[in-house]
């Protein structure tokens, strides 16, 4: 695709798009404390034409035992594969992933789809509340695409592991500072963060507003980050893995190469080393 979309789009563009049969809209509303909260937001009322990603059970598998993966694990290709067939994504498909953010869970999908080699995928600056703040149309219908067979690749060098976390540098925690620091840990077991790993809050990418901050911005920051580091080295993580990949998606929105995502992420580490 020459004109496809690979880090944000705001609302009033996005709109002109809903008739569009080559892009595809994806609802990523999900709620940690209340597994169900998204689908029944989806349910209530969603961007005409999405279809809905439930963190748990399609963009995630359970966690194995004695915690190896973390909370969300990345599923298996097959999965993976069967998931975007069923939403109908194709080669020439513009894929735009939404929440109740500027990119907490859809990120996640962000990333999954260049993990597998297509790149024609972006976020929804604002989210729902900038769709829903411009006035935009609203539906509640359940949507089902049309099947096509998903055609791609694991990218595992993008990839990192609880081993590579133990040595790589740099390597960033995109938690918010209080549980870095290990002042508070409401989900995992043990508090604090990897040794070694410096804190980037994933929130650090938007404004106060909730909308992403200027390109200039972010690729200062990041530079500045990564010191000598190339940025196809820099480890990326979180708790589980999931808004880990909002700071990957502000390093490609700053036009800077991919980073690797640690999935198992601190829920992970935490359980296994118990540091």
């Amino acid at each position: 695709m020459s004109d496809m979309l690979t880090t944000t789009i705001d609302a009033p563009a996005l709109a002109t798009r809903l008739t569009d049969p080559r892009w595809l809209i994806v609802d990523c509303r999900f709620d940690l404390t209340n597994a169900a909260a998204g689908e029944e937001a989806y349910g209530a009322g969603h961007i005409p034409g999405a279809v809905y990603a439930h963190l748990e059970r399609d963009l995630s598998s359970p966690m194995g035992p004695g915690g190896v993966g973390g909370r969300h694990p990345l599923p298996t290709t097959d999965h993976i594969v069967a998931v975007f067939s069923r939403w109908g994504i194709g080669g020439d498909t513009q894929v735009v992933a939404y929440d109740d953010t500027s990119g907490h869970y859809a990120a996640r999908l962000w990333w999954m789809l260049r993990f597998m080699g297509h790149e024609a995928v972006a976020v929804l600056d604002g989210g729902w509340p900038a769709w829903v703040a411009a006035g935009l149309p609203v539906e509640m219908a359940i949507v089902e695409r049309a099947r096509r067979t998903f055609v791609g690749a694991p990218r595992w060098e993008r990839v990192a592991t609880i081993d590579n976390a133990a040595t790589v540098r740099p390597l960033i925690d995109g938690r918010a500072p209080e549980r870095y620091r290990g002042d508070v840990e409401p989900i995992d077991p043990v508090p604090g963060h990897i040794p070694g790993a410096i804190n980037r809050p994933y929130a650090a990418n938007w404004t106060a507003a909730g909308r992403w901050r200027p390109q200039e911005e972010l690729l200062g920051e990041f530079l500045e980050l990564l010191g000598p580091a190339a940025a196809e080295d820099a480890v990326f993580y979180c708790g589980s893995g999931v808004s880990a990949c909002v700071n990957l998606l502000a390093m490609a929105h700053a036009g800077l190469p991919d980073g690797r995502l640690y999935v198992g992420s601190w829920s992970e580490w935490s359980r296994q080393n118990q540091s």
